[in-house]
């Protein structure tokens, strides 16, 4: 590395941020940027490990002590190209990534590890604004036709590895603009859109054609695709939510936390805020806002600390955010060795904002008033047991715990159960696993339909962007290998390199 002792000589620092008071006056983005010398010295602290854990953490494989010598170096221009070879998308995982390869740091086994993802964020950003992130335009086609359906991250992953391929990808979206979960999942303040835009925009330049107001299976023929193209990829997501069937639960002011942040991800837009899944043509008969309610997000996972950011912008007179699982330490266990991922207690900036947050407790009714509104949640304490992993294995109600609190608007976030099988997945007869999630091979990503491939939550159920990146490219592989034109990069760690305009 270009400074061997830099680890010993400065300490982990991370980005100012706005203040809480300021933040919540809007919803765009409130981290702010390194200035050179502090990205040189957080650049500094790799390590020269030996073994560079990080790397074998990133799912997509990223070659961080490579481009971390580079920063400190100060050569922007090949930082960016080393990032660039494994990670299409560095502006959104430099975002929203949870950074797996900090976890596994070397240098984090006794000190705060190296600021992968801040540093991934500088590269990228530096790279677009000195204009070092150009189309790349492949030189030959090869006449083969691919369709990909979701422009979510591993769509549109598939879709820019096939077209650097030589392919003609068309991306099919059901929704007005392309980004799925990137769009109209992540709210603006962790990840602006100008961000996805201008990603869009770049695809496009580079001869990728997205097809918006497309619901493949609704109201564009499954038949129609299956016999213009010459292969089609999956990319939909795992989009159906996990619901909580107790008493009360038709009572009005109850709603899935992706109905919530959609509809304000629209208003940020300036479009007309839909209720999860509703097209321009079928509005939403109400709208969702938190501004002078007690607002309640059951779901302790990043969904639901989005929630609790966008409630506390919209003027929530209280947010509470309520999680089954207890609360996990602060630190690694014995049974969270490193450099395993630890399950240890996160506060996101969304928390830093305002919130209660309470563990280990079930929500078992939900309460209505005369008019069959929500004013209430009826809540009991529980107590886990543990499995010799040190995994909570089941819980039993704690007697003399049950007690209201007012609630006004309960968002429902608890993760995802499968991808939706009604429309395209259902007219292709695809088989499903045991998951219900879309069958596929895990090599060749091919469903039992053999120009039909899958790949990202669609394939493999809930889980991060940076491992729908990851999927994406590794199916865009295995669609090219298919075609039988083996003219692009690969996917992972031994891309190969092809020629551009």
């Amino acid at each position: 590395m270009g400074k061997t002792t830099g680890f010993l000589e400065y300490e982990r620092e991370l980005p100012q941020k706005q203040s809480v008071e300021e933040r919540l006056k809007h919803y765009g983005e409130f981290v702010f940027r390194f200035s050179d010398e502090q990205l040189n010295r957080q650049a500094a602290r790799c390590m020269n490990c030996g073994i560079p854990f990080c790397h074998h953490s990133c799912p997509l494989g990223n070659i961080i002590p490579e481009f971390n010598d580079a920063v400190y170096r100060k050569d922007l221009k090949k930082a960016y190209e080393i990032l660039i070879a494994t990670n299409n998308f560095p502006e959104f995982t430099g975002r929203i990534c949870p950074a797996p390869c900090e976890s596994a740091c070397v240098l984090g086994i006794n000190q705060p590890a190296v600021t992968i993802e801040e540093i991934e964020r500088h590269i990228i950003e530096i790279a677009f604004e000195n204009g070092l992130v150009q189309p790349k335009k492949p030189l030959v086609r090869t006449g083969k036709k691919v369709a990909v359906v979701g422009s979510g991250p591993a769509g549109l992953a598939a879709a820019a590895q096939l077209n650097y391929a030589g392919h003609q990808v068309t991306v099919f979206e059901r929704d007005d603009a392309p980004g799925g979960l990137l769009r109209y999942g992540i709210p603006d303040f962790k990840l602006e859109k100008r961000i996805v835009d201008r990603r869009i925009k770049l695809m496009e330049e580079e001869g990728v054609e997205f097809r918006c107001h497309a619901y493949v299976g609704v109201n564009v023929s499954v038949q129609d695709i299956l016999r213009e193209y010459h292969a089609i990829v999956l990319a939909g997501g795992c989009t159906v939510p996990r619901d909580l069937p107790v008493p009360g639960r038709e009572l009005k002011g109850i709603y899935f936390a992706m109905q919530y942040l959609k509809q304000q991800n629209k208003r940020v837009a300036g479009k007309e805020a839909l209720q999860y899944g509703e097209t321009e043509s079928n509005p939403a008969a109400e709208q969702i806002v938190a501004g002078g309610k007690h607002v309640v997000v059951i779901g302790g996972g990043d969904t639901g600390s989005d929630c609790i950011g966008t409630a506390n912008r919209q003027g929530a007179l209280s947010v509470t955010q309520l999680e089954l699982l207890p609360r996990p330490p602060e630190s690694r266990t014995p049974h969270m060795p490193w450099p395993t991922y630890p399950m240890i207690l996160k506060t996101s900036t969304s928390h830093e904002e305002g919130a209660v947050r309470i563990w280990s407790v079930n929500t078992k009714a939900f309460l209505g008033d005369e008019r069959g509104k929500l004013r209430a949640l009826l809540l009991a304490d529980v107590k886990w047991e543990y499995g010799a992993d040190g995994k909570p294995l089941r819980f039993s109600e704690i007697p003399g715990t049950e007690r209201e609190i007012r609630c006004d608007l309960a968002l429902l976030a608890m993760g995802f159960v499968h991808p939706l099988h009604e429309g395209m997945i259902e007219a292709l007869g695809l088989e499903l696993d045991a998951r219900k999630n879309v069958k596929a091979d895990e090599k060749s990503f091919q469903t039992h339909i053999p120009k039909v491939f899958a790949c990202g939550d669609m394939r493999r159920g809930q889980s991060l962007v940076v491992w729908a990146i990851a999927e994406g490219r590794a199916c865009a592989a295995a669609v090219d290998a298919y075609l039988k034109e083996r003219t692009g990069m690969l996917a992972g760690k031994s891309a190969e390199r092809v020629q551009y305009a």
